[in-house]
């Protein structure tokens, strides 16, 4: 028979050189699996005892296929009652598309049409379809005008060997475990009673995949279901026999196990998770599993050498890649502590965090687990190995002031005489307009890539706080390091500050994130004032201050024209516009916002400035849903005009307390436009976005009266970088501004 194995991604010659320890040498690695000629009882085999493999399947019939029709008479030429009949439920998985064949859905309708036309014209009834647990499973796969019809015996795929039902957080599938466990070797060491070790150990599918292996146990023998069940040609007496001798071995090798499998994780939870899926194995005499963190990490007594292999988070899914580089950095500590003399291996997919290990690999194998491209690293644990100087991450130099150093003497001179320059500029512009923050510097030169942030508090208190633009990936990193390096020496020196009032963040390009990062926790924090309001800002955590800099001439404008209006302040964020509106004389200012902590930040801004009062309302609540039901209120005839509004959302947000994802690209026309439906007819609103790359829907300035407000929304401090925030006015047209 023709057979394909399909496996994870990038996994196919692991998976070659398994079925070749099976018994079958006639493999070719493709994409995501392994072609092979195979007798009935090598099929078996595959399913019964493949660690890595995900399903099996047995073609049918194969050709090529020029117009759609092809699909149904290709389908319809394979005697289908030698393989199942009337009473089996069976499903089309379909696979390719082509010219013809533009989605796989009708592709799977044609082959499902000519296996029913089969059965009615030879049998006279037809059989069911059954999609969600088929007795008989029929895939087609097209691929360069070649149709492919297979059976695929698996039945559930291969990896869910019955074991796991509760997962952990980012769980790894157990046929990629087994298979990483392969590459690491551990196949070669189990049988020298070696140990097996993972500090991170999640839901515990490495210890029960290690245990598996040590023990001879084949993965399939706990799965009651499989895909050849109700197969004509399914032979069990084959079967049995191969299911018999896989039981002995299983016996034997739980008899002979001498190994030692232990786990480790932080969590209570999923180490409860990780002993009950070990018990479900029926693996709770060999696994050692309990709560305890990397940092308390030790090798336990009587354990001798032998493999350590984690998957610890990356920072894509679990957390960001700063706050996990002291993991690593920690994880390598304990190597060099604990486990001289063993082999390790880490898989994950971030070079920074592989750095922050410490040590040097001598492999490094590429993978895909789900949409991430990442690696499996193997250290040999001896001092040789161990990079001598720890590897600093930027952020640790931001953080970290005895790290500053001068390396070119003349570079850093021209930027102590632009910040001079900037100072003196800037210094009497903002104090003659009652200003005590402003953009000090904004990468004005490209060996230093920061936006220096100069806030004074109303003590007179100055701090500067420095965002570092992360350097694109073609900037040499121990260059990067260097400038990074002696920009924050040069700056402090030359600005006259205190390191400790020094904050120092990197801003990169992310996507499919807030606008915002973070939600800030309110802790330590200073007064500064601007245009005759008092603000309280937070330099000392995340990203943002509480305070939008480059908003400061929306503010003031909003302030000239808010006497006797009502304002909708939408996304308020800490509110600064809407104070900005309320002392500029507004009858009434309603601000809106998604987060509990900046509407409360809000009310003490207001406070602050002696404002109170049922005219200024917080509102907790996620705008486009505001929006929405605002609307269906004033055309219900409950008609809530307001005079001026502000938006300003972000560029994007997933946040967990609203449903789907923001997109100011996709929802502004409809943020926009019901906005403006609650405008009153002399009314004017502003929009204001950070994306780059926004464009305003044409039926925007169709509908509207629209004038780009960029310009004017821009103050001096923030002249020569025009990019970073786009503005509009927008009014109705029978009110022309």
């Amino acid at each position: 028979m023709n057979v394909f194995v399909s496996c994870p991604r990038g996994m196919q010659y692991l998976l070659e050189k398994e079925l070749n320890t099976l018994g079958l040498m006639s493999c070719k690695p493709v994409s995501a699996g392994v072609e092979l000629s195979a007798e009935l009882d090598q099929v078996y085999t595959i399913l019964l005892w493949s660690r890595i493999a995900n399903r099996v399947f047995v073609e049918l019939a194969s050709g090529k296929i020029d117009k759609a029709e092809d699909v149904y008479s290709h389908a319809a030429r394979i005697p289908w009652q030698s393989h199942f009949g009337v009473d089996n439920t069976f499903s089309v998985n379909f696979s390719g598309t082509n010219k013809h064949i533009t989605n796989s859905a009708f592709g799977a309708l044609k082959v499902k049409d000519a296996i029913v036309d089969y059965f009615r014209d030879v049998v006279g009834e037809r059989p069911n379809v059954d999609k969600d647990n088929p007795q008989i499973r029929v895939a087609a796969k097209l691929s360069k005008g070649v149709l492919s019809i297979s059976l695929d015996l698996s039945g559930e795929s291969l990896h869910k060997r019955g074991y796991r039902i509760d997962k952990g957080a980012a769980p790894l599938r157990e046929n990629v475990a087994a298979a990483l466990l392969m590459q690491a070797g551990w196949g070669d060491v189990c049988s020298d009673n070696a140990s097996f070790l993972d500090p991170m150990c999640g839901s515990g599918t490495f210890c029960i995949e290690a245990a598996l292996m040590a023990m001879d146990c084949a993965p399939g023998l706990s799965r009651e279901e499989w895909g050849f069940d109700y197969w004509v040609k399914h032979d069990s007496r084959k079967w049995g026999a191969l299911v018999a001798s896989a039981n002995e071995r299983a016996t034997t090798g739980r008899e002979a196990f001498n190994n030692k499998i232990i786990g480790y994780d932080a969590d209570a939870r999923v180490i409860s998770v990780a002993w009950e899926n070990i018990k479900r194995a029926g693996l709770h005499e060999f696994i050692h599993v309990e709560k305890k963190s990397v940092s308390d990490l030790e090798l336990p007594p009587n354990v001798e050498k032998g493999l350590l292999l984690t998957n610890p988070p990356y920072g894509e899914r679990l957390g960001e890649v700063e706050t996990l580089m002291a993991l690593y950095r920690d994880l390598g500590d304990k190597f060099d502590e604990y486990f001289h003399g063993w082999r390790a291996g880490v898989f994950t997919s971030n070079e920074k965090l592989e750095k922050a290990l410490g040590w040097r690999y001598f492999k490094r194998y590429k993978f895909v687990n789900g949409a991430l491209d990442v690696a499996l690293l193997l250290f040999d644990l001896n001092a040789d190995n161990r990079f001598k100087t720890p590897w600093l991450s930027s952020q640790e130099y931001l953080q970290n002031p005895s790290l500053w150093r001068v390396a070119n003497q003349e570079r850093a001179a021209m930027l102590a005489n632009r910040l001079k320059k900037n100072q003196k500029q800037f210094s009497k512009w903002a104090a003659k307009n009652d200003i005590s923050c402003y953009r000090l510097y904004d990468a004005d030169m490209p060996e230093f890539a920061f936006a220096i942030d100069r806030y004074e508090s109303e003590q007179g208190e100055v701090y500067l706080y420095i965002q570092e633009y992360a350097p694109p990936k073609s900037v040499n990193e121990r260059v990067s390091l260097e400038r990074l390096s002696e920009g924050l020496k040069t700056i402090a020196d030359t600005c006259e500050v205190s390191v400790n009032q020094i904050f120092v963040k990197q801003r990169s390009v992310k996507k499919g994130v807030s606008q915002y990062e973070k939600e800030h926790v309110e802790g330590e924090g200073f007064v500064v004032c601007e245009n005759g309001a008092r603000i309280k800002v937070n330099i000392g955590r995340y990203l943002d201050t509480g305070l939008f800099l480059d908003h400061r001439a929306i503010r003031r404008w909003i302030k000239s024209e808010s006497k006797g209006k009502k304002v909708l302040n939408l996304f308020s964020y800490t509110s600064v516009v809407s104070l900005h509106a309320a002392l500029g004389g507004a009858c009434s200012v309603l601000s809106v916002d998604m987060s509990q902590t900046y509407l409360r930040w809000a009310e003490k801004n207001f406070a602050l400035n002696k404002l109170k009062g049922g005219n200024y309302k917080f509102e907790r609540a996620n705008c486009m849903e505001w929006l929405e039901n605002a609307v269906s209120e004033n055309e219900s005839g409950n008609e809530n005009q307001y005079d001026l509004i502000f938006i300003d959302p972000p560029s994007f947000s997933n946040s967990k307390r609203m449903e789907g994802v923001f997109d100011v690209q996709a929802d502004h026309k409809f943020l926009i436009e019901s906005a403006m439906s609650l405008l009153s007819e002399d009314g004017k609103l502003v929009f204001s976005t950070n994306l780059r790359k926004f464009k305003l829907d044409v039926s925007i300035e169709n509908g509207f009266e629209v004038v780009d407000f960029t310009r004017k929304s821009l103050d001096k401090d923030f002249e020569r970088n025009q990019k970073i925030h786009k503005c509009w006015l927008i009014t109705h047209e029978s009110s022309r501004t």
